[in-house]
């Protein structure tokens, strides 16, 4: 039994004019967006940035969404964890894999560089920086555009993370549970 929001996402019927407006576009806005207006003006601009990283990003999408999937892990983002864990699919990432970005970089089977990826979300979750050899691991895989792009990644699903969980975002019928630790 899933439980109730702290703070549901607002029906459509209480869409400001500036929420519909933005919304128009969307059949079916998802919940963490219904969420967000109710701060409508911060609505347009986050989703202006949100398709920006997403789909201006250097990074390609697979690692990208293995990012996503751990931070979502690491923060305990039920909301998170069972869109990406989807959106992962879709970039290719495997229900093997999607079980492997749990137990984390030190599991066998990674390529090195998506090792290096899962310690940086790791080390910017934990302490919000990466050490040397972390920098040194990721410098050797990724464009400097790209090694931009990582922390803001992480942080990005951080703070939606964060969002879902402070509220209680409800995850949309039929996507995947966050696993238990």
């Amino acid at each position: 039994m899933r439980p109730e929001p702290r703070l549901p996402p607002l029906a459509p019927a209480d869409w400001s004019a500036e929420v519909r407006r933005v919304f128009a576009r969307a059949s079916s806005p998802l919940a963490i967006l219904r969420t967000l207006a109710h701060q409508p003006s911060l609505l347009a601009p986050f989703l202006g940035w949100a398709a920006a990283l997403a789909g201006r990003g250097a990074l390609p999408r697979r690692a990208s969404e293995l990012l996503a999937l751990r931070v979502a892990w690491l923060c305990r983002s039920a909301y998170e964890w069972g869109h990406h864990v989807e959106y992962a699919r879709g970039a290719g990432v495997s229900d093997a894999e999607v079980e492997r970005v749990v137990a984390g970089p030190d599991a066998p089977g990674w390529s090195t560089s998506e090792r290096a990826l899962l310690v940086a979300a790791d080390e910017l979750h934990a302490r919000q920086q990466l050490g040397d050899a972390s920098w040194r691991a990721l410098r050797a895989h990724f464009t400097p555009a790209e090694l931009v792009e990582i922390p803001l990644v992480v942080g990005h699903y951080a703070m939606l993370s964060m969002l879902a969980n402070a509220t209680g975002v409800p995850l949309e019928e039929g996507l995947p549970e966050l696993p238990a630790r």
